[in-house]
């Protein structure tokens, strides 16, 4: 019998699918998510609101459903390392630099993905990865503790990084060790109660940083969210108040558009969980642990530079008008001034293209008619090609740092922490960071050049 292959993209939806039952289990609330964003998904697309959207057929729709983004925090860098080699299996590559010092979050970070197309359409599955900085920690003593404690643990399972270097040996793996993958590297990410440090050094660690205690006191870097993707944020946002859900009173990111660009997100707020520290007595104390919360987002078209600089300039006027509080009391006044302020950027899909402000696919939909000059607002103009937007596959520093803050507590949120390194992070990482730009100027202008050699070929046979 003749053993198959199993592709990066098949491993990685099977190990999206295996993380998004285990979290289910966990934490009971993602499952009333998950139904709130299918519930919501279903509304949108049987609705004239899916046309206004202008998804690409079948590729931007048969996604939806299983898309997932999760996020982890690493302790070292060997961690960070040997999980780069875990998500290559996986097909996943690591995009983009995050500072996340900058919103007083002692982390550096990428996002672990897909980039071709195909591998999008068929699975987008991310991870956020972040990068402890332990020199952040004042307190010389700790911050040795805290460095021993990381330097004893192994997160891995011994078959995990065999199967990972039988996988790097053979251009990938079997049906059968891709099961096996799959089960040992989502041992990785299981939630495990025990800590590892006694409530002592808990307390200490907390006193530093809150996501400090986190990453240092357990056995491994448990799924922290997993978050599913809605086509309408502020409805899936109505129906999570509903179930009861504690959701955060702001909605991070752009305000509601008719044509979506970057990315919204919310969640609901971090659970109080138990967990168990030992003692020196080789028992156990009970305590507890705020870490893991539930999340949704929803994502719009990728932004240019210029996209990205005039989103940037209208979110720092708006900040700089109302800051929104953690409690919500300012929910009504921060949700008004961004939208009056956003009327500025257009909100329109040609003007969007027609402006250089956001990434786009094409389509051609209908034969020039004679005389059309060949430049693209001609082809556009007569109907011959079509546009639909790139969805943005990435993160944006300040919305992943006000659901940290949010769910941290507000004690985090002036502390002033040095800037982080770009370089110091890649050499941990062992590999450069991919340019999100660059991908999504690639991705428009292959589409571009398809649709013309298509055109071409229609023209010339013509």
């Amino acid at each position: 019998m003749t053993r198959r292959s199993r592709s990066p993209n098949q491993i990685r939806a099977d190990f999206s699918a295996a993380m998004s039952a285990m979290y289910r289990t966990e934490v009971p609330a993602y499952g009333d998510l998950v139904k709130i964003v299918g519930q919501t998904n279903v509304t949108v697309l049987n609705s004239p609101a899916r046309d206004a959207l202008n998804l690409t057929p079948d590729e931007d729709t048969t996604r939806i459903s299983q898309e997932r983004h999760g996020a982890i925090r690493l302790g070292t860098a060997a961690e960070l390392a040997m999980m780069a080699r875990v998500f290559r299996v996986m097909g996943m590559h690591p995009v983009g630099y995050y500072d996340l010092s900058v919103a007083s979050v002692p982390v550096h970070s990428t996002a672990f993905r897909p980039i071709a197309r195909a591998d999008l359409a068929e699975n987008p599955f991310r991870v956020f990865t972040s990068l402890l900085r332990l020199e952040l920690i004042a307190d010389a003593a700790l911050r040795e503790k805290a460095q021993a404690v990381l330097d004893r643990r192994q997160i891995f399972t011994e078959t995990a990084i065999a199967l990972t270097e039988t996988a790097e040996a053979n251009g990938g793996l079997e049906d059968g060790d891709a099961a096996d993958f799959v089960r040992e590297v989502l041992e990785t990410f299981r939630w495990h109660p025990e800590a590892c440090v006694d409530a002592e050094t808990f307390a200490a660690l907390i006193k530093a940083h809150r996501l400090i205690a986190d990453v240092v006191s357990f056995r491994g870097p448990h799924i922290n969210h997993l978050t599913p993707r809605t086509l309408d944020i502020d409805a899936a946002q109505d129906g999570m108040i509903a179930r009861g859900l504690p959701a955060k009173a702001i909605i991070e990111g752009p305000p509601r558009r008719t044509c979506p660009i970057l990315l919204r997100q919310t969640a609901f707020k971090a659970l109080d969980e138990p967990v168990r520290f030992p003692t020196p007595a080789g028992g156990w104390h009970d305590g507890h642990h705020t870490a893991r919360f539930g999340e949704i987002e929803q994502r719009g078209a990728a932004l240019t530079p210029k996209g990205r600089t005039l989103y940037d300039q209208l979110l720092a006027e708006v900040r700089a008008a109302v800051l929104p509080a953690a409690d919500g009391t300012n929910t009504a006044e921060y949700d008004a001034k961004l939208a009056e302020v956003f009327r500025k950027f257009p909100d329109d899909w040609r003007k969007l293209y027609d402006q250089g402000l956001a990434y786009f696919k094409f389509a051609v939909t209908g034969m020039p008619p004679p005389g059309t000059p060949q430049d693209v607002a001609a082809l556009l103009d007569a109907g011959v090609l079509t546009l639909s937007p790139i969805i943005y596959e990435d993160f944006l520093p300040v919305s992943a740092a006000g659901i940290f803050q949010s769910n941290l507590g507000d004690e985090a949120r002036d502390r002033v922490q040095p800037v982080s390194n770009q370089q110091q992070f890649e050499a941990a990482l062992g590999v450069p960071v991919a340019d999100e730009f660059a991908l999504y100027d690639a991705l428009q202008a292959d589409s571009l050049a398809a649709c013309l050699r298509q055109l071409s070929g229609t023209t010339s046979s013509g």
